[in-house]
């Protein structure tokens, strides 16, 4: 039990602190939250992240083959290395040119239900599932995770919540952020810029 409460807890975390950085979803979120309706977007989100959810028990399947395979595991780990980096460095970038959410997100454009917009959204995303991929591989590396359908379960489920809660700071503080945006946007880029740089090194 306690390690399914374990690496529920590392899903929850991993999901959640992966979901802060601004980005098309979430930014799409606090968008619909304010334009629309705070139903619409949790809607949105709920459909963001049921396929964000089947995305990583897919991946944990591949996964739990791949894994066996050392050479493909340690060029993982490089690969996932790379990725990690080349968020610090976009994130810094932002940091420095700025930029504002405020503008409407192509995203929107249409009528759309919002659960499907969103699993539409998260379905397209390729970034998705790389992140989920490379996030995996680190734990099983690191023998957090283990090829075993209750960890699996709970991991996703954990991965589901994280996601959420995420969304969430980005809907009920959207009237806020979108205020303050221009003030606080170029701040929270070099946070999580370093948030990545020290998950790098």
């Amino acid at each position: 039990m306690g390690k399914i409460i374990r690496i529920f807890g590392w899903g929850l975390m991993i999901s959640f602190l992966g979901s802060l950085p601004l980005g098309t979803l979430n930014v799409a979120a606090m968008q619909i939250g304010i334009q629309e309706s705070i139903q619409n977007a949790i809607l949105f989100s709920f459909g963001s992240l049921l396929v964000e959810m089947i995305y990583v028990r897919i991946s944990l399947v591949g996964i739990d083959w791949i894994r066996k395979q050392e050479k493909v595991m340690r060029a993982m780990e490089w690969i996932t290395l790379g990725i990690v980096v080349a968020l610090a460095v976009g994130s810094f970038i932002a940091a420095t040119k700025g930029g504002g959410a405020e503008a409407k997100n192509p995203i929107l454009n249409n009528n759309m239900n919002r659960f499907l917009l969103g699993a539409l959204g998260c379905a397209i995303n390729p970034v998705v599932i790389v992140f989920w991929f490379g996030w995996s591989t680190v734990l099983f590396t690191k023998k957090i995770l283990q090829p075993v359908n209750s960890q699996y379960n709970s991991y996703v489920v954990g991965v589901g919540l994280g996601a959420f809660a995420g969304n969430c700071v980005f809907i009920f503080g959207g009237r806020f952020l979108y205020e303050k945006i221009h003030g606080a946007e170029k701040y929270m880029h070099w946070v999580i810029g370093s948030v990545f740089a020290l998950t790098a090194f």
